[in-house]
């Protein structure tokens, strides 16, 4: 089976030594995005307007590497605050409206630059 590591600029460059992505047999496997503009690498003001850019920060890589959020078959999310999670899930719920993924939410320590959410997917290709 063959790897192959995805880039895109419509997502943030990787933090450190990852790719956003690796293509591998009908899978993507997704590194995790924080709500970072990829165009100015700051972060969003808020939980809200991070979700939201994190997901698109996911469809960019996932389209990257000819895959979509439809295709996603799971989801991991980290967030540094629990109390967050009714915000973060109705956000997601606009997204993964029909046969969701699988999903695991756990509250973390904290996240790469105060980050408040960060969120990594598995998705198929095919």
């Amino acid at each position: 089976m063959q790897r192959k590591a995805i880039s895109t600029q419509h997502a943030p460059a990787a933090l450190g030594p990852y790719s956003q992505a690796i293509h591998a047999g009908n899978f993507v496997f997704a590194s995790g995005q924080l709500g970072l503009d990829p165009q100015t690498g700051k972060l969003q003001e808020g939980i809200e307007a991070q979700t939201r850019q994190v997901l698109a920060n996911l469809a960019a890589v996932l389209a990257a590497a000819g895959s979509g959020v439809d295709k996603v078959v799971k989801t991991t999310i980290f967030l540094a605050n629990m109390a967050d999670f009714a915000k973060v899930n109705a956000i997601y719920g606009e997204i993964f409206k029909t046969e969701p993924p699988a999903r695991s939410t756990v509250q973390v320590a904290a996240l790469p630059l105060g980050g408040l959410v960060e969120i990594e997917v598995i998705a198929l290709t095919e």
